[in-house]
């Protein structure tokens, strides 16, 4: 069965995105610095690694509807830091039933049955590979809540943002068991078995 891994960038004082989502669509005034580290080798090289051992997403229709499903991203598609959104299904978790979208070699297919489902139906797709959970922070604090992850990895950028959506909300979660940390000069990637 597929190895299951919530995956997300967030400051040092716990934001998943900066202030002003209004102002600043998908990450915030200032967000943009929590992923940073994508842009340095050795951030991207823990990135290639990550799509390497994917074989299915899963991610929420504000994230997908902030990136226009990752179309943000086209010009980076040939690189390997970006490639890997494409070339494997992407579940996307909405309230507002939508037919799937086909881009390039990937199929973004709606769920509306939940964070389960989607974590289901990804589990089934990815086979003997790992599902990647990608944000936002509520679907991540969903995901942990359904305990069917079994691992978080947080990427933790140098920066005070000091307001923005927090990554948790202050509810109970399950028991994380400290696996790995690995230093980049952009962040700090910590990796977590859950339960």
């Amino acid at each position: 069965m597929a190895l299951v891994e919530a995956d997300i960038s967030m400051s040092v004082d716990g934001f998943a995105t900066g202030p002003d989502l209004a102002g600043f669509p998908g990450l915030g005034r200032g967000g943009e610095q929590l992923h940073a580290w994508l842009d340095e080798p050795e951030g991207a090289r823990l990135s290639e690694a990550t799509f390497a051992a994917s074989g299915a997403f899963v991610t929420s229709r504000r994230v997908f509807d902030d990136t226009g499903g990752w179309a943000e991203h086209a010009k980076f598609w040939e690189e390997p830091a970006y490639a890997g959104y494409y070339g494997m299904p992407v579940f996307v978790v909405t309230h507002r039933p939508h037919e799937p979208v086909r881009t390039r070699d990937t199929t973004f297919t709606f769920v509306t049955a939940g964070v389960a489902a989607a974590l289901e139906a990804a589990t089934t797709a990815a086979g003997d590979k790992r599902v990647h959970i990608m944000g936002g922070a509520s679907l991540v604090q969903q995901s942990l809540r359904t305990g069917l992850v079994d691992r978080l990895r947080l990427h933790i950028a140098p920066v005070l943002l000091g307001s923005g959506t927090a990554l948790f909300d202050g509810a109970p979660g399950p028991a994380l068991h400290h696996l790995e940390t690995v230093d980049t000069p952009g962040a700090t990637h910590v990796t977590y078995r859950v339960g």
